[in-house]
């Protein structure tokens, strides 16, 4: 069965917020946001990742993995000095100053569902990669944390900025944090609002691999290079760990309601706040300065 879905194509041009390409010598879909303004997830942001999945998701089940092209999907950032700052913050104060408890919801629902995808492989025999070449911040570090693998270079800031005006990250994050390093470090992470360098995080297991600046996607080949001769363990190994500790897309849609309810009862001040963050993320050329230098 000789089949190949459709993003796998050489060049993608389908798609204005992010990118993709194929490298067929290693098996890897590489899946690059570039994303129009500030680099945050936009509805239109996750639509086209969701399409992505999607395409993906069709050859579940119908592909056996002799004849699946694709082995690895690297999940990645075509903004310097950032992954992903996170939430759009500008489409929540709008859906909040105008009581769009659907817009949050319908928000949040599209999250969780790209997400999940991405955690659980898009059902299909394959490893995934988050190489992240700068900062995740909010929505941006529960993202990393949805492959199987996050490797991270050594400037790189991680942090849930959303304590500081009164929210929670709710579209996985304890999920996907606690599985790694349990749920006592993981609450003390997110209600510290404080940004972590990848090296502390590396300690802590939650990164696998730290590389020095410039150098993660040679990281990513070398550890390409080691797995593909233990693959069918690795995968193995992956498999268990989703099994023994799974993440159901319906509990992950049950916190994003209680995220959208905490949403619509914070105040004018975290509303302010938050337009700070959107300004300094703004003017701050990568790296980002630490969260707590802009409260």
């Amino acid at each position: 069965m000789n089949v190949k879905p459709s993003c796998l194509a050489e060049h993608s041009t389908t798609y204005r917020h992010l990118s993709t390409r194929f490298d067929d010598r290693h098996g890897v879909l590489w899946c690059i946001m570039d994303p129009k303004g500030r680099p945050c997830f936009t509805m239109e942001l996750l639509e086209e990742l969701r399409a992505v999945e999607m395409d993906l998701e069709r050859y579940a089940g119908i592909i056996s993995p002799e004849d699946l092209p694709l082995r690895y999907f690297v999940f990645a950032s075509g903004t310097p000095g950032v992954f992903n700052y996170g939430g759009d913050l500008e489409w929540f104060i709008q859906c909040l100053n105008s009581k769009d408890t659907s817009g949050l919801r319908r928000y949040a629902r599209l999250c969780i569902d790209v997400l999940h995808s991405y955690f659980v492989n898009f059902n299909l025999p394959i490893t995934t990669i988050s190489l992240v070449q700068g900062d995740a911040l909010g929505g941006g570090f529960e993202a990393a944390l949805g492959g199987d693998v996050v490797i991270a270079e050594k400037s790189a800031l991680f942090g849930f900025p959303e304590v500081l005006f009164n929210l929670f990250p709710g579209m996985g994050a304890y999920n996907l944090l606690s599985r790694r390093i349990g749920i006592a470090r993981t609450e003390r992470i997110i209600l510290s609002g404080k940004t972590f360098r990848a090296e502390e995080l590396l300690e802590d297991a939650v990164l696998d691999i730290v590389a020095e600046d410039g150098k993660g996607e040679n990281a990513l080949y070398d550890f390409i290079g080691k797995h593909s001769r233990k693959r069918q363990v690795y995968e193995s190994l992956f498999k268990v760990r989703r099994t023994v500790f799974p993440i159901r897309h319906e509990e992950m849609m049950e916190i994003s309601e209680l995220w959208v309810d905490t949403a619509l009862r914070i105040s004018p001040r975290d509303i302010r706040l938050m337009e700070r963050l959107i300004k300094a993320q703004g003017r701050i050329p990568a790296p980002a300065r630490p969260l707590e230098s802009v409260r």
